[in-house]
């Protein structure tokens, strides 16, 4: 299968680990590919389809949250795309035209389950991010309460850092930054309880803001298998690490065979391409309650 997306004559004004974001003058297109990154690397492989799951979940937790804060979507329907669009069949159900907001260097983690490097950093310090938690927690323990646990936005292939809620006071405000957390709060619980009662744990998720109007917006994708974990109500079990329906897959993989970071990322085998897209596949459906 051609990567269609080499064909589109438009300016690229940037090229992310997933996305492609091109130049239409008044707007953005967003572009969702079908690569997959883990570990901040993006692997050889593709995943076929990929793509349209993260566009097009992303868009039902669009509608869903819009209450709450502006989003920077003007359309995400290929049928309402310009002429010039419309040429390139490849960014059907896979795209968005967006408003040109100004992005905050932050990423916004908002953790309602002990996972991942918040699971890590507990047991050394029983803190996530600096935040301290109570004792006797598990991996995969449900917080007391949700935390927001913010991160730096590297460019250039860097790590993202997590850091403290002071730090980020410091390079964003403070205004800014307590409007962040608190709309971030706000739509994990939103978004949390819904999938809950679909089935599905969101253990955590990861969220973008710009400023738009001198408004803040929330940005790029939300709710998908890409940012964030989601777990099987009937399956999870505190103490373990749990079969998640994101690609946690893909990481655990990369662990397994002991890709160590200092070669390039290897390719991934045909089984695990076809057991993550069916991951993928198998959280959209649950959630939005339609056929993929």
């Amino acid at each position: 299968m051609g990567n269609k997306e080499d064909s589109i004559n438009l300016p690229l004004v940037h090229k992310g680990k997933v996305r492609n974001v091109y130049d239409l003058g008044q707007s953005y297109l967003i572009v969702a590919s079908d690569r997959i990154s883990a570990f901040d690397y993006v692997i050889p492989t593709i995943i076929p389809d990929k793509g349209k799951v993260l566009h097009k979940l992303s868009m039902f937790w669009f509608d869903f949250i819009q209450e709450i804060v502006p989003k920077h979507i003007i359309t995400g329907n290929f049928e309402s795309f310009p002429p010039v669009l419309k040429q390139y069949e490849y960014l059907r159900d896979r795209s968005m035209m967006v408003k040109k907001a100004k992005r905050v260097d932050i990423e916004c983690i908002v953790r309602g389950y002990l996972a991942g490097s918040g699971w890590k950093e507990y047991q050394k310090s029983q803190t996530v991010c600096g935040i301290k938690l109570p004792g006797g927690l598990k991996e995969s323990s449900k917080l007391p309460e949700a935390v927001f646990t913010p991160s730096s936005k590297e460019e250039g292939g860097k790590h993202d850092e997590n850091i403290s809620f002071e730090e980020m006071v410091k390079r964003v405000g403070k205004d800014t930054a307590e409007s962040l957390r608190r709309i971030s709060l706000e739509l994990y619980k939103k978004v949390s309880e819904d999938s809950f009662l679909k089935g599905i744990i969101l253990a955590d998720t990861k969220l973008e803001f710009g400023f738009y109007d001198n408004r803040l917006i929330l940005i790029d994708e939300i709710f998908t298998p890409d940012s964030s974990r989601f777990w099987e109500t009937g399956k999870y079990e505190e103490g373990k690490p749990q079969d998640s329906l994101d690609k946690q897959y893909v990481r655990d993989y990369l662990k397994r065979v002991k890709w160590d970071k200092s070669s390039p990322a290897p390719e991934l085998p045909k089984d695990v391409v076809e057991k993550t897209m069916e991951k993928y596949i198998s959280v959209y459906e649950k959630l939005t309650g339609v056929s993929f």
